[in-house]
């Protein structure tokens, strides 16, 4: 089990539900737009949020934007100490800085220090693209092994300062070398690991590989908190991370639906049935599985795990509560009854 550390009231590693992360794209200075994005993506679901710290503005909204909003805030910081010592007085949540590039050690102690009396965590975040020069060549490139290192020796580095609230992250845009880094840090350290691809894309491809990376990674048993990066509106990167959390099993929030992918013995309009029923549910918040089905004879025993759910046949259907037939129902009627039977549970 990882190192538990605190952002804020939520907490991150040591057995905690992953918690979901996201990134505003907004100018952070611009405390209005950036406070209208943050409360969008609380009522997505949104755990925790970054913002971007690339110059003493943005640095100095941080106390504003952090009363105004519900969950942690994450400062994200490159290059400059003195925003990270601005942050940190200003009362952010964490904050998230590559040690390698802020300077020189006696930079380091004075980030360490602050955060430490502050009690405020620092994610140490490593890309392919910020990878030391020394461990390109070591390692030939952009490797997993090279990203696991540089990891390790921030790590290193921030524990010289007696510094060890730490979470790490380590991505690049390839999914098998960021679950390959993951995994061998996963074994190398106690630090709760933040997942995530990076670079992903747009969300028809991003969100295929950041369900292979993190998910599969999450089916592992590694991983403690998770962004999912869309080259899209931040609201977006919530849903996709709730549908991979519960694609892993690791949690249920409103319904999961299953639909089987229709074959010759297929009666009914069954992908337009799915569509609807999929449609009608996104305003259910129930923990329940609901299953629509194309064949009446195999459906209800495929789908014996689900709560309810309906199985096609010709001109008519049935209806079923964890694999028990409970009434026949005409094919224009199946949604509609599939609806009623939801509300009673």
């Amino acid at each position: 089990m990882t190192k538990q550390i605190m952002v804020g009231n939520v907490p991150v590693g040591g057995g905690a539900p992953i918690s979901i992360q996201s990134m505003c794209n907004t100018k952070t200075d611009d405390i209005d737009a950036t406070v209208d994005q943050i409360l969008r993506l609380e009522a997505a679901g949104c755990e925790i949020v970054r913002v971007a710290v690339p110059d003493m503005a943005a640095a100095r909204a941080i106390d504003s934007i952090k009363s105004r909003i519900h969950i942690p805030l994450v400062a994200d910081i490159h290059f400059d100490h003195r925003l990270a010592l601005e942050c940190a007085a200003r009362g952010v949540d964490k904050i998230r800085i590559n040690p390698g590039n802020i300077g020189g050690e006696d930079h380091v102690r004075a980030v360490a220090e602050a955060c430490r009396e502050g009690r405020i965590p620092i994610r140490i975040g490593v890309n392919g693209g910020s990878l030391e020069k020394e461990l390109l060549g070591k390692y030939g490139g952009v490797t997993a092994q090279a990203l696991a290192e540089s990891a390790m020796g921030h790590a290193a580095l921030l524990e010289k300062y007696d510094f060890t609230d730490i979470c790490i992250s380590v991505k690049c845009s390839s999914v098998p070398v960021t679950v390959e880094a993951c995994r061998l840090l996963s074994e190398r350290c106690s630090y709760p690991l933040h997942l995530g691809v990076t670079e992903a894309g747009t969300p028809e491809m991003g969100m295929v590989k950041s369900a292979m990376g993190i998910g599969g990674l999450l089916c592992l048993g590694i991983g403690d908190t998770l962004r999912v990066t869309l080259t899209a509106d931040p609201v977006e990167e919530i849903a996709a991370a709730k549908k991979i959390l519960m694609a892993a099993g690791l949690r249920q929030e409103g319904p999961n639906l299953i639909a089987c992918p229709t074959c010759g013995r297929t009666c009914i309009d069954l992908i337009s049935i799915a569509r609807e029923v999929e449609r009608r549910l996104a305003g259910c918040s129930k923990p329940i599985t609901v299953a629509v089905m194309g064949c009446a004879v195999n459906g209800p025993g495929e789908a014996a795990a689900a709560d309810v759910g309906i199985a096609g046949g010709r001109g008519e259907g049935l209806l079923f509560r964890r694999g028990k037939i409970l009434r026949k129902a005409p094919q224009e009627r199946l949604v509609e009854e599939l609806m009623a039977e939801i509300e009673t549970l």
